[in-house]
């Protein structure tokens, strides 16, 4: 099992630009695929980004790709989220999550995924 603590998080202006990190202990997280899903108040835990940490493949979720970057480094077991260009709904609290056993097709579905971090807040102010 692998434990997972996000940081990073942090107010700032429309246009601006966060790095979150992810670091895992326990079990070498480079056996898993690691993602990272947002949650704003009131709505649906939402899948922002992925990495396959064998093949290195990603994937993302439209309303971020091009402007966001997932990225991991296997030696300090650590995943990272480049945010950039930042706007208003992005606002949410981020969790860092991994999943041994997901299932082709089903990267973006939060159940696939066994270990969760505790999460960071983001906060994008107009």
């Amino acid at each position: 099992q692998v434990q997972l603590v996000e940081s990073g998080g942090g107010l700032v202006q429309t246009g601006g630009s966060l790095r979150l990190s992810c670091v895992g202990s326990g079990r070498t997280v480079r056996d898993y695929v690691q993602a990272w899903f947002r949650q704003a108040p009131g709505k649906e835990r939402e899948f922002v980004a992925s990495i396959k940490w064998n093949s290195g493949s990603t994937d993302y979720v439209d309303s971020v790709r091009g402007r966001f970057t997932i990225s991991g480094d296997s030696a300090k077991n650590t995943a990272y989220l480049q945010m950039n260009s930042l706007k208003p709904e992005d606002t949410a609290v981020y969790y860092c999550a991994a999943g041994v056993r997901v299932m082709y097709g089903r990267i973006k579905d939060p159940l696939q995924y066994d270990t969760w971090g505790q999460g960071t807040q983001v906060t994008v102010s107009s």
